[in-house]
């Protein structure tokens, strides 16, 4: 039995949404599957509770069949693809993680929160002046882990 990975998802919602795919996957908006995407939420929180892998990693899939379908959607209408919803996630990632990624050093969890707070704050106050936070340098994330005084 073949076993599919990311790049046949993409394929998969990009033949849906295609002028031959299905009829219902093509009409869908990001309004109109909003609720679904809470609904798979919730669902993989369940399926968290339930401590079973299978039904996690099936209800897993439902979410980021949301990511992947609204992703589709936004690279219909010009917007966005799923490339910018990775490398934003991975830019965040990094951001959020000076101990691992520049020179802080942190003691434990504790500090690791508190680090986030300060950068979360900081990339807050960039985005109200316009700043795209997934275009930043090397350089102004480093400003932003100064101007935070992480520790």
């Amino acid at each position: 039995m073949k076993k599919y990975g990311f790049e046949d998802l993409l394929n998969i919602m990009a033949k849906l949404r295609s002028d031959e795919g299905c009829p219902w996957d093509r009409e869908q908006t990001h309004k109109s599957i909003r609720e679904n995407m809470l609904e798979e939420a919730e669902e993989a929180c369940e399926a968290i509770d339930s401590g079973e892998p299978y039904k996690l990693y099936d209800e897993l899939g439902d979410v980021l069949l949301q990511v992947v379908f609204h992703a589709q959607i936004a690279k219909e209408n010009g917007d966005f693809d799923i490339e910018d919803v990775t490398n934003s996630i991975c830019r965040k990632l990094i951001r959020r993680h000076p101990h691992i990624f520049g020179e802080t050093n942190v003691s434990g969890s504790g500090e690791v929160l508190y680090n986030w707070d300060l950068i979360k704050e900081q990339e807050k106050e960039l985005t109200k002046q316009g700043v795209r936070l997934d275009e930043l340098t090397d350089d102004e994330v480093k400003n932003i882990w100064k101007n935070a005084r992480v520790n």
